[in-house]
């Protein structure tokens, strides 16, 4: 049953318009769609690839408002157009020339993942969009010893700075550290570990159907309201699970780990 008939709608006049568009050479889309996984609530989320002499002076909006009027249209912080349709349907567009766009996704592998091109692909005039989205068909899950070193080191940078935000007094900003900064290498390593890293580059999504529940019990400790007391006893439980997660990394891989260094921030956390 299609849970997304309004974004399947949307994705159908989106691959129209783009077809009437000359100065387009291919479009393909991202995330939940391409996964088989959206629902009512998702964003489209495409790559939307003009050809190289067209743009410099190709007007995104434009393009998006032939598709639905907008509401919204702004670049966000990490250089994507964010547009809101007037429906209160999200969007993600990233506008670029093709030569060197579609180039680019050679160095996707492991990083996005189109279990089925045909999903993805809206628009190829040049073919070779769907020569690089067929490459990455193939799910490449991240290669466990190193990546998991990689992110026991980061909780352990990251944990430190959160208790020293802590002893300073910055409460609002402890807060930011433990959700922005600690909690997603935390959930990386986590589903590392579990043999779950098909949502490996946002990893608190889907969390309630991917993970055991001794986990997401273990998450749920590690979160609080922006006041003093809860996040100092947050970060202690965040601390405490990412000590014993790098323990079955260590078990397991061989990961090393800093044991001394660790005692020393458990002892900064909960003198």
């Amino acid at each position: 049953m299609n849970r997304a008939p309004a974004l399947a709608a949307r994705i159908d006049r989106l691959a129209e318009v783009a077809a009437a568009e000359p100065r387009l050479d291919g479009v393909v889309l991202y995330g939940s769609w391409t996964l088989g996984e959206a629902d009512e609530h998702s964003d489209v989320e495409a790559y939307v690839f003009v050809r190289d002499e067209h743009a410099a002076d190709f007007d995104g909006d434009a393009f998006l408002a032939r598709v639905a009027p907008l509401a919204l249209a702004c670049t966000n912080s990490f250089g994507v157009r964010a547009v809101v349709f007037d429906d209160l349907m999200r969007g993600e567009f990233h506008f670029g020339p093709a030569g060197p766009g579609i180039a680019a996704m050679a160095g996707w592998r492991g990083l996005v993942h189109f279990p089925e091109p045909e999903r993805a692909v809206l628009l190829d005039r040049s073919g070779r969009l769907t020569e690089q989205v067929a490459r990455l068909a193939e799910f490449v899950p991240p290669e466990p010893g190193s990546t998991a070193r990689q992110r026991v080191d980061e909780l352990t940078n990251w944990t430190l700075l959160l208790a020293h935000l802590l002893d300073r007094g910055e409460t609002a900003r402890a807060h930011a550290a433990l959700t922005t900064l600690v909690a997603p290498h935390q959930l990386q390593l986590c589903r590392l570990l579990r043999g779950s890293t098909r949502h490996w580059l946002t990893p608190s999504r889907a969390l309630e159907a991917d993970l055991p529940a001794a986990d997401q019990v273990r998450y749920t400790t590690t979160t609080a309201a922006a006041e003093p007391d809860a996040i100092r006893a947050a970060a202690r439980e965040s601390w405490r699970w990412s000590r014993e997660l790098a323990g079955e990394a260590e078990q397991r891989w061989g990961v090393a780990v800093p044991h001394e260094l660790h005692a020393r921030i458990t002892h900064r956390l909960d003198p």
